[in-house]
């Protein structure tokens, strides 16, 4: 599914007949470990994931820690720098082979002084994103690394396929050998 199938499904649903396109699209593929955004740059483009796996990383002491990891259907961007035009403080990079379709920020930001879709596509966007991080910071403060690893797996089940195992034990915050014995705790 691209963004226009997104928008009819997500969004416009039976709301409007004949509806079109706010803004232009694009797509593109991105190999396994190419760097999509880096970290200070300033970041046009929100991506929606079509196929493939892309971590979101954030460097802090010389470490990068990966934040997030996203699966086809969602979108990614650094969304502060998205939004301000500020340098990126995350790096977003393809863990799989990747295939995504984008657009411009003065892509949306045009369609939104004359399209009602637009402006429904730029709410449910941002509320993706807010509902994604909230969720994600009420886990890490709450729940175990194994309660963590056990919700991921229960939300993306392919992730074991698609994702190395030290790459799960950084976005869950854990060295990989305690990510060893979760996994055998798991399986006992």
């Amino acid at each position: 599914m691209g963004i226009e199938s997104y928008i009819q499904d997500r969004i416009v649903k039976d709301q409007l007949e004949g509806w079109e396109m706010p803004f232009p699209t694009q797509r593109v593929f991105f190999k396994k470990n190419e760097i999509i955004t880096r970290f200070g740059q300033l970041e046009r483009k929100a991506y929606l994931l079509v196929r493939g796996v892309i971590e979101s990383a954030i460097e802090r002491g010389g470490e990068e820690k990966i934040i997030d990891f996203v699966f086809p259907q969602s979108f990614i961007c650094s969304y502060t720098s998205f939004l301000q035009q500020i340098p990126s403080e995350i790096q977003t990079k393809a863990i799989t082979d990747c295939e995504v379709e984008y657009f411009l920020k003065e892509d949306l930001e045009a369609a939104y002084r004359h399209s009602l879709v637009a402006n429904w596509f730029g709410r449910s966007v941002t509320e993706q994103f807010l509902i994604k991080k909230l969720k994600r910071e009420n886990s890490f403060l709450t729940k175990s690394a194994k309660e963590n690893y056990l919700e991921l797996l229960e939300e993306y089940p392919e992730v074991l396929k698609m994702v190395p195992v030290y790459k799960i034990a950084k976005y869950l915050g854990i060295h990989p050998e305690s990510l060893s014995r979760i996994r055998s705790e798991i399986i006992s």
